[in-house]
């Protein structure tokens, strides 16, 4: 429970710490990316009771290899729209097939998505797209940055120091890298309930995130949100929210007045752009198709960037959502164009191409030509929750896209294209690792908040309601 100290160093906290084993098989285990040679155990989330009764189990390790990343794949071919400087932008033809070539794992009833058929709009990775040595190194440490963080949220959730729901991003972290690395300081990112990596990628610092998560006062919401409530007005990150769709309008507010001061009240600095983090649930929701009206109408400056991991909890994307007509498989890109607003499908499990989207739209919002609906086809390497066995994805399934994990490929781009030496890609690993145990040793070390804090912002005075100041009661009889 809380109530126990820490007293370990940081190299015991890697050999005590509860290694859960992962249901995932063979290479569809939990494609936990170490950082450094001294690699944390993974935690799965199949034997959580094990875990949270103390049982100490086996360390599964992972460790990068060339072979953990296959060669890129063929560039796809897509209707395009022009973007910022005459770049194309891939862009839904409304009445688009599927494309022929299959993914070779073989079709999936009841989950799809290992077995669904390449789509021809795709943008995927492509061998012109450049980066330097500087952005990769920020790309690639963004990405890890996110995997271990949530690796070591596990770690501490089965030790009993997170309550509630919590929801891991591992798989996804080429989106959140992709988008938000793209975007300036002062734009806005609206996130979800899965929320901890989109807050650490805005900038907001890590021992904060982790001590919100921890319940304590220095969190970045002093304890009162929690995993699912993340916000920050100092790094124009609007928050997480717990019901699905809700962020989305919210999102579209943040827009709407950074276009009202720039275009109504003059001010030429008013060129925010906001990004919007959804799942694939969501689009089935109606504030989803009202922002979507409502932000082309007034072309605001939004990306709405759908990450479509396939599972909505439990329910199979290909269960949940028709597909277009023409159409056999859901594809929620093709909704843009019915609004007036370019629709792009891109491989989420690769931060290159992400980027390359994000930048596109970011600059065709910044020009005030409106916004774009971004579908990132993703995956999540745990179940939908810590509390989740994740028992309903099949392990040929989960087998397809651990093969396709964002962090390793990069790295061995980075080490072919010579970005960055083994020793220098070892250092940064060593720099993520130090930081993810600093932010676990400030979350603990912070204290937990005072009852006076249930009060603040409920009522304007709380001694009309018989409450004193600290939280406690004004009668004599109930001290």
């Amino acid at each position: 429970t809380d109530g126990h100290k820490h007293s370990h160093t940081r190299v015991d906290r890697r050999r005590r710490v509860m290694s859960m084993a992962s249901r995932l098989s063979g290479a569809a285990g939990q494609a936990v990316v170490p950082s450094s040679a001294a690699a944390r155990p993974t935690l799965g989330v199949s034997q959580r009771r094990a875990g949270a009764s103390g049982a100490t189990l086996g360390a599964k390790r992972s460790q990068f290899s060339s072979s953990s990343s296959s060669s890129p794949p063929r560039v796809v071919t897509a209707s395009a729209a022009q973007g910022a400087g005459g770049k194309p932008l891939f862009v839904a033809s409304v009445n688009s097939k599927t494309g022929s070539s299959s993914s070779g794992a073989g079709k999936q009833s009841g989950g799809g998505a290992a077995g669904m058929k390449e789509n021809k709009d795709k943008v995927v990775f492509d061998p012109s797209m450049k980066v330097d040595k500087e952005a990769a190194k920020a790309i690639y440490i963004d990405m890890l940055r996110g995997r271990n963080f949530e690796d070591m949220c596990a770690q501490m959730y089965y030790r009993g120091k997170m309550f509630g729901f919590v929801h891991l991003y591992n798989g996804q972290e080429a989106v959140s890298t992709g988008v938000i690395g793209a975007m300036r300081g002062d734009d806005y990112v609206c996130s979800t309930y899965r929320d901890h990596v989109h807050a650490v990628s805005k900038g907001v610092p890590m021992g904060k995130v982790m001590a919100e998560l921890f319940g304590k006062k220095d969190g970045i919401c002093r304890g009162q949100g929690g995993s699912m409530h993340m916000f920050s007005a100092e790094h124009n990150f609007l928050g997480g929210f717990a019901f699905i769709g809700e962020g989305i309008p919210v999102g579209a507010g943040a827009a709407f007045q950074a276009r009202y001061r720039r275009d109504v009240l003059g001010d030429e600095s008013a060129d925010q752009v906001c990004a919007s983090f959804f799942g694939d649930g969501t689009c089935n929701n109606g504030a989803f198709y009202e922002t979507l009206n409502m932000a082309s109408l007034y072309k605001l400056p939004c990306l709405f960037v759908v990450e479509n991991n396939k599972w909505a909890i439990g329910m199979a994307h290909d269960r949940a959502t028709a597909p277009s007509m023409g159409d056999t498989e859901p594809y929620i890109y093709k909704k843009g164009p019915a609004f007036g607003m370019p629709g792009v499908l891109v491989d989420g499990m690769d931060v290159m191409a992400v980027r390359k989207v994000a930048e596109e739209a970011i600059a065709r919002a910044r020009r005030g030509d409106g916004p774009t609906l971004i579908e990132c086809e993703t995956y999540r390497y745990r179940g939908h929750s810590l509390a989740d066995p994740d028992e309903l994805r099949k392990p040929e399934e989960k087998e397809f896209y651990a093969k396709r994990d964002p962090i390793p490929k990069f790295r061995a781009f980075m080490l072919k294209e010579g970005l960055a030496t083994e020793k220098e890609v070892k250092e940064w690993e060593k720099q993520v690792d130090d930081e993810v145990e600093e932010a676990v040793e400030y979350a603990d070390a912070s204290e937990r908040p005072g009852k006076e804090q249930l009060l603040e912002n409920v009522f304007a005075d709380p001694s009309g309601f018989g409450i004193s100041a600290d939280g406690g009661s004004q009668s004599p009889n109930f001290p």
